[in-house]
């Protein structure tokens, strides 16, 4: 059993794995749409294995949630409603004639059937889903082969997918299908507006005279009709690669995401990417690939890499074939599901893969890559050192190397997540979050550094036992987060800080957003409940109050001992314990304040929040643990650096373009429809450009891998520390 901490990091990951892509639109020219016939032999089918698997996961989900829910109507219609969600989250493909029969035929029942190994409802359902996506796509084959949009007409795509329905009629549908395809290829003007643009101001910066945008790939048109018609075959296919294992997960977590959001069905590749991804580590060749448009595609190389140190494979080079050895036959890849696609390419270390690439200018090129084990550096915990003057002047130590320190020298450690090598053997030192920030606190203290900043603004969680290690850094003993229920029942459990060593003596500076979450709120809210240092960010952090455990099914069936060489199940991560500060208040929900709030577009993002998620837990509050409690932080101090860092936000320019951002988009979002008027669409889009560029400027820091970036926002926490260290200094001197 492995118990972690699970926050919303995924919500922001550009590489995420789903199925469900809202643009896969598919159809048919349909007064057959609404047949109920029989479905096709060739269909998915559930198998034997399939149907251990959820007696288990039900047996345990049942037995070892926090909740103690049984599995009746009450969470068979949750489960239910979110399997619907998440396979059509548009209501654009099931019509609701399909809803109604599906509604009639299962709603009331999915998890009890589910713990008897039925696996009907998720079958059926997705069948008639495949089909429907077939019947769409016919549609839009139609729609786009006649090519007979206006755009000079004023009428509306509604994106609000709460406010839809289900179409009712075959005119419905297809009135449906005509604007979701004006609003696709009026995106692609987009798109190809923005290449343009890009392309315009690289000219300028080159002193180039004729400005080129490469096309995607050689042998492909790239006209905003042939490249939508291709995206929804490319798409239509995908989703027709759907496996057992691929449906399993959505629908056992559909059921698990009825007691809470937080407790999922992983198959096995999933668990071994979370495995991954916690421990930092994979042998491979060091590559953050991306599914688009039936192409992989390379985002990111990652530092120290076999990638990296082979020096051909680029960033947004397009990866069509992998081959296996020096001379093993290539496999077309392009299409392909992403997941099939990573296995192919990652293998032990020492072994050979061989890559045909196309790169952005459309040349094509084969790379041999040696794989070997991959640090994930990028997502490890990285540092920086500068020097604060004040008055807006900052120095990076780094780049002035065997300088005189100058003014206050503050040290910035920025924290993409708490990870922790679950895999390490015992003895062999794993990697993880504590022991890597312990050794930067040592070098901070080596470099007569006067503060420290934990950045953990992105950061979604990770590893309970690395929150309290980590906060054991900064504190000399007592409780870090209390946890219920316990071996004492009902009675909390106190979680101490084990060992009695300080490392941090100094003034502390914890940065959060709404995206720092679960184990993120452990640290900041034990921090600030000790008064061992001062919150700065969004209002509120994310609000994730709960511990989830990593169990896998195999285990379960057969005893860790005998289940090695098993058939891998995969594993359900679920809920076991809510959490608490040490001051007894849980961050379910609320979060934890920050004690100076800065503006920040995070803090206006919607549907990223605790909150803002289906059938969240609620927590009371328990008895305060036993701690001590610092005078680092005081009502005075809080209100004075408050006031301070307010007077310079409103004078800067910076914060002043980020509050526009925000209020634009919070206009944007009382609006539940677009424009299909090209005029009109152009005009709104290119007052929300500013969303989209937050967007990637939020997903590139949450895959970390630039270090520690200094901007406006970093720079006003710097002052921020700097009035902290004043206050400080100006306390102990009364």
């Amino acid at each position: 059993m492995t118990k972690c901490y699970d926050g919303r990091r995924a919500r922001w990951a550009s590489f995420s794995l789903g199925l469900i892509l809202a643009i896969s639109s598919c159809c048919a020219a349909c007064g057959a749409a609404y047949e109920t016939t029989k479905e096709d032999n060739t269909a998915l089918v559930p198998t034997t294995r399939d149907k251990q698997i959820a007696i288990n996961f039900t047996r345990l989900l049942k037995a070892r949630h926090v909740s103690k829910m049984p599995l009746d109507e009450k969470i068979s219609q949750r489960g239910f409603e979110l399997f619907l969600k998440a396979i059509d989250p548009t209501k654009l493909y099931f019509n609701q004639q399909d809803v109604d029969e599906f509604t009639k035929e299962y709603a009331t029942s999915v998890a009890q059937q589910a713990s008897k190994g039925v696996l009907t409802p998720a079958f059926v359902i997705y069948n008639r889903y495949l089909k429907r996506v077939d019947e769409r796509c016919a549609i839009a084959d139609e729609l786009l082969a006649a090519n007979q949009f206006d755009f000079t007409v004023d009428e509306e795509f509604l994106r609000d997918n709460d406010a839809a329905t289900y179409p009712k009629t075959p005119e419905e549908v297809r009135d449906r299908m005509r604007k979701r395809v004006k609003f696709e290829l009026l995106a692609l003007e987009a798109e190809e507006r923005d290449k343009h643009k890009e392309a315009k101001e690289t000219a300028a910066d080159d002193a180039q005279t004729e400005p080129t945008v490469a096309p995607v790939a050689p042998d492909r048109p790239d006209d905003p009709v042939s490249k939508l018609t291709r995206r929804y075959h490319t798409l239509q296919k995908r989703l027709h690669q759907t496996s057992n294992d691929d449906l399993l997960e959505i629908y056992l977590t559909a059921i698990s995401n009825a007691f809470d959001p937080h407790s999922t069905y992983m198959s096995p590749k999933s668990f071994e990417n979370f495995m991954i991804q916690i421990g930092l580590n994979l042998e491979g060749i060091g590559a953050t690939l991306q599914w688009d448009d039936g192409y992989t595609v390379v985002k990111r190389i990652v530092k120290g890499s076999p990638a990296e140190k082979q020096g051909e494979l680029k960033e947004e080079d397009k990866i069509v074939a992998v081959g296996q050895g020096v001379d093993g036959p290539m496999e077309d890849v392009v299409d392909m599901k992403l997941t099939d696609v990573v296995d192919k390419i990652r293998g032990k270390g020492g072994t050979i893969v061989r890559l045909d690439v196309v790169s952005p200018d459309g040349k094509k090129k084969q790379i041999s890559i040696v794989r070997e084990k991959v640090d994930l550096e990028d997502s490890a915990a990285q540092s920086a050192i500068f020097d604060v003057k004040g008055n807006g002047e900052f120095v990076d130590v780094a780049k002035n190397e065997g300088a005189k320190k100058e003014g206050l020298r503050v040290g910035v450690i920025d924290l993409p997540s708490f990870y922790l090598d679950m895999k390490a053997k015992d003895g062999e030192g794993g990697r993880s979050v504590s022991s890597d920030v312990r050794q930067i606190l040592a070098e901070f203290n080596a470099n007569d550094v006067d503060a420290c900043v934990v950045d953990l603004r992105y950061n979604g969680g990770g590893s309970l036992p690395e929150a309290v290690a980590l906060t054991g850094l900064f504190i000399k003993t007592g409780a870090v987060v209390q946890t219920k229920p316990s071996e004492f029942g009902d009675r909390p459990r106190s979680l101490n800080d084990p060992d009695p060593s300080i490392q941090w003596t100094k003034p502390l500076v914890v940065l959060t957003s709404r995206l720092s979450a679960s184990a993120s709120e452990i640290f900041a809210g034990a921090i600030k409940d000790y008064r061992r240092g001062v919150i700065v960010g969004d209002e509120t952090t994310h609000g994730k109050g709960s511990v989830q455990s990593m169990m896998e099914i195999s285990d379960a069936i057969f005893g860790k001992l005998l289940s090695r060489g098993s058939d891998n199940l995969g594993s359900l991560k679920i809920t076991i314990q809510g959490y608490y500060l040490p001051g007894g208040e849980s961050p379910q929900l609320q979060g934890v304040r920050s004690d100076v709030i800065l503006p920040q577009f995070t803090s206006v993002l919607e549907d990223i929040a605790e909150s803002d998620l289906d059938y969240p837990l609620v927590f009371e509050k328990v008895e305060p643990a036993n701690y001590p409690v610092f005078d680092f932080v005081t009502p005075e101090i809080v209100k004075a650096l408050s006031a301070k860092s307010a007077a310079r936000v409103a004078k800067s320019k910076d914060f002043a373009e980020e509050l526009d951002k925000m209020n634009i988009y919070k206009e944007s979002k009382l609006r539940k429809a677009t424009p299909l008027n090209r005029e009109k669409y152009f005009a709104e889009l290119d007052k929300l450009d500013t969303n989209k560029e937050e967007t990637e400027k939020m997903e590139e820091s949450v895959l970390g891998g630039d270090g520690v970036k200094r901007d406006y926002y970093l720079d006003e926490c710097l002052e921020i520390t700097k009035d902290y260290c004043e206050a400080l200094m100006a306390k102990s001197a009364i």
